[in-house]
């Protein structure tokens, strides 16, 4: 009795019978990609409607034989190398085209020969036991494009109830097979990104800024993963654009007209330098050009995406290297929908208030991004130990510790603005302290 598409789903999908996949989780081959792609390939070889046309040879040399050729032919996904071949199904020829292929060939022999590339015939093979002997010698010859043209010569033979049980029985030797595929095509990879890694340690031994470059740009075409080529590329840029900087910036140099390098003059050269070092060396020399310059700061945050919060970080420690406080101040400002602005920083206020005394900011400036630490018992150790009194003078007053206050005006100095401010405070009728 023939099963319904939904009777062969619950019997495929069912936990009583598993299908020849590697989705389980505990597999230890489940992360392999291709392997996925390969055995579902299995799967809809044998799921797809079947044509009427029977299959009368294969042919394994690669080149379509006979005027009209099947187009339905499936390429086994996992195999998709550039030494592997794609083969079709052809329609029946004439005998007297048959020549060596009509020979009594046994299963073993035909699977040798189509490893061999020769032409021969699949459809003397009618019993179940030689249909899967076929298989068998092709599994264990480890030869993927045998197997695909097996499976595909199967599938037009078999029933799909057997050729399920039959894969199902055979799920061992296949997934040793995928494996051993996987780890020799690994292997070769392996081996070609080695030979390209060491081709491109040698910009290293260059010199010139310019040979190096080129090398660089040599480096492009090397067969690295995806990741690695986008950082090839990214080094190459980054040389290019820091030979067009030096040589500007040794000429305004030289020149002696150009305000802040006669302030600020270079201690090295940008040549082969960081990225960060070179954003960094951006913002503080280059910091207002506009975005359609190479030096621009923008201009190199976004040719190498840089994140937002490594480009505030690297811009604040160059502005406030330069004292440059109102440009510090702009960095934080931020408007909302309605137009009113307020200090945002990806940055932690304390770590803003870190590198802004590291840079010898002064107590005012220092006092403003103090103020803006949440927490208030940090607040207060910041504000103390920067020695910014008001900070610390209105946070006790907003906690309403009386205590608190009294003990700090014993710290601030005698006839001080901030010794009569707390005087105000604690003589404030208003203020309802908790102590």
């Amino acid at each position: 009795m023939m099963k319904s598409k939904g009777d062969e789903d619950e019997y495929w999908n069912s936990s009583k019978f598993k299908a020849f996949t590697f989705d389980d989780e505990d597999d230890e081959f489940s992360k392999l990609k291709e392997s996925k792609q390969a055995v579902n390939s299995i799967r809809r070889l044998v799921e797809e409607d079947d044509d009427e046309d029977d299959v009368e040879k294969v042919s394994w040399s690669g080149e379509p034989v006979g005027s009209e050729v099947q187009t339905d032919y499936v390429c086994f996904l996992a195999f998709s190398d550039s030494s592997v071949r794609m083969y079709a199904p052809e329609l029946r020829k004439p005998k007297s085209e048959y020549k060596d292929y009509i020979s009594d060939w046994s299963p073993e022999e035909t699977v040798q020969r189509m490893q061999q590339g020769k032409t021969v015939s699949l459809e003397k093979f009618r019993s179940l036991q030689d249909k899967l002997l076929l298989l068998d010698y092709a599994v264990s010859a480890y030869d993927g494009n045998v197997i695909t043209a097996i499976l595909i010569y199967l599938k037009r033979t078999l029933c799909k109830e057997v050729l399920f049980r039959e894969l199902e029985s055979r799920q061992t030797a296949l997934r040793h097979f995928i494996n051993y595929l996987m780890e020799t095509r690994d292997q070769r990879l392996l081996l070609e990104l080695h030979r390209s890694l060491l081709q491109y340690k040698e910009h290293l031994s260059i010199a010139d800024e310019n040979k190096r470059r080129d090398f660089l740009k040599s480096c492009l075409s090397l067969p690295f993963s995806p990741e690695d080529s986008t950082h090839i590329q990214d080094h190459y840029t980054l040389l290019e654009r820091q030979i067009i900087i030096e040589a500007t910036d040794r000429e305004a140099e030289r020149g002696g007209k150009v305000e802040i390098f006669q302030k600020f003059p270079r201690k090295a050269s940008i040549l082969n330098m960081p990225l960060i070092t070179t954003l960094y060396y951006c913002c503080f020399y280059h910091y207002n050009e506009s975005e359609g310059t190479f030096s621009s700061p923008a201009n190199v945050r976004q040719t190498f995406r840089i994140s937002d919060k490594q480009y505030f970080v690297t811009a604040l420690a160059a502005r406030a290297k330069l004292k440059a406080w109102f440009d510090v101040d702009a960095l934080f400002t931020s408007k909302n929908w309605l137009g009113f602005t307020r200090k945002k920083s990806p940055l932690s206020f304390q770590r803003v208030v870190d590198i802004l005394h590291k840079n010898s900011a002064p107590t005012q400036v220092l006092q403003e991004y103090v103020g803006l630490v949440d927490n208030a018992e940090l607040r207060i150790s910041l504000a103390q130990k920067h020695k910014c009194h008001d900070i610390v003078i209105n946070t006790y007053r907003d906690l309403k510790d009386r205590q608190l206050l009294l003990e700090y005006r014993g710290k601030v100095e005698r006839g001080s603005a901030e010794e009569r401010k707390i005087n105000e405070l604690l003589n404030n009728q208003q203020i309802r302290w908790k102590n």
